[in-house]
């Protein structure tokens, strides 16, 4: 379907939508989305906040704990523009190249997490499997050469998107199933021959989920062997509680991915409510539970948390 011009037809706007169903309860869900981005949001900053200033955490492990936390940031803030305009002030509409903008930022802040915790779980590889070595192999300069690399493999690999989606006609109406823009929304109401598109999105995700995923297992199989190699008991249970925090991340991330893709799998017919609803939890709870976990999970963050409270109140 082309326009007056002979390029491809392409809404003004695209109409965003909520959670199907739950029209009657819209303030209610408005409420728990400020919830969740106050937490993430306060949270994440908070956790910056310390590793900046506090010398006690200037180390490898709360560097790359930084780097999340910023990017937790990140992905609340590419989607906090359309879900508050959605939920609270009942806006749905948004611009067709704006929302290519933030398909782009929300997948690239999606997929920079996962490279960030891949990096994390290397940084605890080195710290059980060789603590001699640790500083010298994670110092300043390749912890920065990892983030600038996590940052342009995740750049790189999404940036085609909004040019592939901005070459396809748009004829199946213009109304999307979440208050943000995906890729994958967009497809669905896309027309023309979406081939490539799909094709290229399923060699992202393998690119980055399925090879991150990967070498972080394989880094807890060599971690688990190693602590299991630890003839004290109390060692070995040292040694694997400093790897906790990070093991709760890990979950919290690819748990609801995995979720998603199951659903998409094996359960097609499935409501477009239990689609929405998988994917607010995938976009939401990791970069509110995150600052959560390190914080009841790592004696040093409750540590500086506890001396800022009492500085603030001296």
């Amino acid at each position: 379907m082309l326009g007056l011009n002979g390029t491809p037809f392409q809404p003004a706007t695209l109409q965003l939508t909520g959670i199907p169903g739950m029209q009657t309860g819209q303030a209610w869900v408005a409420l728990v989305f400020c919830i969740l981005y106050l937490i993430s949001i306060i949270g994440n900053l908070i956790i910056l906040t310390l590793v900046i200033w506090e010398p006690a955490l200037h180390q490898p492990m709360y560097y790359f704990l930084s780097m999340l936390s910023l990017n937790d940031l990140e992905v609340s803030f590419s989607t906090l523009p359309t879900v508050l305009a959605t939920f609270c002030f009942n806006y749905r509409h948004v611009g067709f190249d704006a929302c290519l903008v933030q398909m782009f930022f929300i997948h690239t802040f999606s997929f920079m997490e996962s490279g960030i915790l891949l990096a994390m779980s290397f940084d605890r590889f080195v710290a059980i499997c060789d603590p001699l070595r640790y500083v010298a192999v994670l110092n300043n300069n390749r912890i920065l050469a990892m983030g600038l690399g996590i940052l342009a493999k995740s750049f790189s690999t999404l940036f085609p998107f909004p040019f592939l989606v901005k070459r396809l006609p748009f004829c199946k109406g213009n109304v999307l199933h979440h208050s943000y823009c995906l890729h994958l929304d967009l497809m669905k109401v896309a027309c023309g021959d979406i081939h490539v598109n799909n094709i290229y999105g399923l060699f992202v995700v393998i690119f980055t989920y399925g090879i991150d995923s990967a070498f972080i297992l394989l880094s807890y199989t060599l971690i688990l062997r190693a602590v299991l190699a630890i003839a004290s008991r109390e060692q070995q249970l040292k040694a694997l509680n400093t790897c906790m925090s990070h093991m709760c991340a890990v979950l919290a991330f690819y748990v609801p991915i995995i979720a998603v893709s199951m659903i998409h799998r094996f359960w097609k017919n499935a409501p477009t409510v239990v689609h929405v609803v998988m994917s607010n939890v995938y976009l939401f709870v990791p970069p509110m539970l995150n600052p959560i976990i390190y914080s009841v999970k790592t004696k040093e963050i409750r540590r500086g948390i506890r001396q800022v409270f009492y500085k603030s109140r001296g």
